[in-house]
């Protein structure tokens, strides 16, 4: 099993930005896709954005392409999202996960470990 913390959450001001941090450890980090996830209040958790293994293929929920950029760095473990111009209805819980494998897919079903969440707010 891998153990996953997110960090980074916090308040937010709509076109600000904000920086999610994962941090991995236990098994082997660079052999899986990860993906993060979102949950907001009376809502399912949501699928936000995936990288495969090598960083080499990354793939976006709609409603945040081009705002958000999801990136990894093998050598430190660690799995992050980069938000930019974030929008009051980006308010949620914040999860990062681990893939069964390699391909970046959208269902929470495909993801086997979960960190705890970070919880990101957007305000003025």
């Amino acid at each position: 099993q891998v153990q996953l913390v997110e960090t980074g959450g916090g308040l937010a001001q709509p076109g600000g930005s904000l920086r999610l941090s994962c941090a991995a450890s236990g098994q082997t980090f660079s052999s899986y896709a990860m993906g993060w996830f979102r949950q907001a209040p009376g809502k399912e958790r949501e699928f936000v954005a995936g990288i495969r293994e090598s960083g080499g293929f990354t793939y976006y929920a709609d409603s945040v392409k081009g705002r958000f950029t999801i990136s990894r760095d093998n050598a430190k473990n660690t799995l992050y999202l980069q938000m930019t111009s974030p929008r009051p209805e980006d308010t949620a819980l914040y999860y990062c996960a681990k893939a069964k494998g390699d391909l970046v897919l959208t269902t929470i079903f495909y993801y086997d470990s979960w960190g705890q969440g970070t919880q990101v707010t957007v305000s003025s």
